[in-house]
């Protein structure tokens, strides 16, 4: 099991996270209640206390002005890079893993 709780900050991007950490409030939501993942299994994967969990979850619930306001901010800061000819961390992921003949990888 992961360390002490741990408090929710802003001071990476604007986003709400675990302090200490680069998992993001909306992240862990989008685990728990997006995709239906026990809040159990989700801390063991992101090592972290399930007291993290549910403070990220109470959070994103008390807190949505917030939350879209840095979702805003993350998707102008998308389109400017995309504008300037940027490519987004997926974009690229997906370039890495395409073969020579531009097909995606098989494994």
């Amino acid at each position: 099991m992961a360390q002490a709780s741990r408090r929710i900050v802003t001071e990476l991007h604007d986003e709400p996270h675990i302090e200490g950490r680069r998992v993001t409030v909306r992240r862990i939501q989008g685990l728990v209640e997006g995709a239906g993942t026990p809040a159990t299994e989700v801390a063991k994967q992101l090592e972290l206390d399930v007291a993290d969990i549910y403070a990220a979850l109470q959070y994103y619930h008390t807190h949505s002005e917030e939350i879209d306001q840095a979702e805003q901010k993350q998707r102008k800061r998308e389109k400017k890079a995309r504008e300037a000819d940027g490519k987004t961390v997926n974009e690229i992921r997906q370039e890495r893993n395409e073969g020579s003949d531009g097909v995606p990888d098989s494994g």
